[in-house]
């Protein structure tokens, strides 16, 4: 099978192309015939010798595609289609899941959205309800508004808590697509210093929840912007994974709550609870078309290196995708 694999030892494009032998699914996977995979920052962060986890040669955490063959599970057949996250592998024509992570694809869903479903949204769902707690009418700022996460966190805490979304974006294009997925305020980073605009939004209380996928740049003003007993929850390092000084008393203060997290690393078992949880919550709306997967722009899987540089340079809105294989 064709795959995309990563070499840290060249100083060039560390993404080569090989002939791999196709794999076998053990007890209870599947083995997937891979339509389309999706790029995540983790992707780029394993090109680069920075994540730490991964142990699959080949890239990619999330596919779409038809179900080859099922090894000890009856709850998927061969010929069906479905998404959801893998262990490595996605770049590649075959891959293989745990069936209790596979999630049926809605029939009107093409290969290309399904595979922008998985990664982002049960990170946003994670980052949004088990980790950040989420309320019905609760305020949340969501960082990269119109990233692949952002724009699934701008959808369901709109559609399942009916929250006051803020969100942070660094172009008018950016923010009018947030606005239009039912954010409520728009911050030009760019422009404007968001936690003056975020305590203007608020009565000068705060939000309740951040999704900060900046870190470090964005340390003093996320600060600023929770309210007291708020929760910040860490899911990215775009702007540095070290702050120089930090106030534990003005944390103490405030009563945060603090988390970080990545999903990639998670046990199967973690990862298997919150597909669970997700497709109880949020699928029916998928189906529906009340929530939907954005995808920004369609790379074939030898340009996967180049899909990788769209997404480095902040370019997209919404998820990039790597079509693998033609639908059928």
């Amino acid at each position: 099978m064709k795959a995309i694999t990563v070499n840290l030892q060249s100083t060039s494009n560390r993404l080569q192309p090989q002939t791999l032998p196709t794999p076998e699914p053990a007890a209870g996977e599947l083995l997937i015939q891979v339509h389309a995979a999706a790029v995540n920052r983790t992707d780029i962060m394993t090109r680069d010798g920075l994540s730490g986890y991964a142990t699959n040669p080949i890239l990619g955490v999330e596919i779409a595609g038809v179900v080859e063959k099922a090894n000890g599970t009856s709850r998927f057949s061969p010929g069906d289609r479905v998404m959801g996250l893998v262990n490595g592998g996605g770049y590649a024509e075959y891959a293989v899941i745990p069936a209790d992570r596979a999630i049926p694809i809605p029939e009107d869903y093409s290969f290309e959205q399904a595979a922008a479903v998985p990664e982002v949204f049960l990170t946003a769902y994670q980052t949004l309800y088990w980790l950040g707690r989420l309320q019905p009418n609760e305020s949340v700022l969501i960082h990269a508004g119109a990233s692949g996460v952002g724009t699934a966190a701008i959808q369901l805490a709109k559609k399942l808590s009916g929250a006051q979304v803020i969100v942070t974006a660094g172009s008018a294009e950016k923010l009018d697509f947030c606005r239009e997925l039912g954010a409520d305020v728009l911050i030009d980073y760019k422009k404007q210093s968001f936690d003056q605009e975020v305590l203007q939004a608020t009565n000068g209380q705060g939000v309740d929840l951040i999704l900060d996928f900046v870190g470090a740049d964005y340390w003093d003003k996320n600060l600023a912007s929770v309210k007291k007993e708020g929760r910040w929850v860490v899911i990215g390092i775009l702007g540095g994974g070290e702050v120089e000084k930090v106030n534990l008393l003005a944390l103490m203060t405030k009563c945060v709550q603090l988390t970080a997290t990545v999903l990639a690393p998670r046990s199967n078992e973690y990862k298997a609870r919150l597909t669970a949880d997700f497709v109880r919550d949020v699928m029916p709306h998928m189906e529906q078309g009340e929530i939907k997967p954005i995808i920004d722009i369609v790379f074939p899987l030898e340009q996967a290196l180049e899909a990788q540089q769209h997404m480095e340079e902040n370019r997209n809105i919404g998820k990039i995708i790597l079509k693998v294989a033609e639908q059928e």
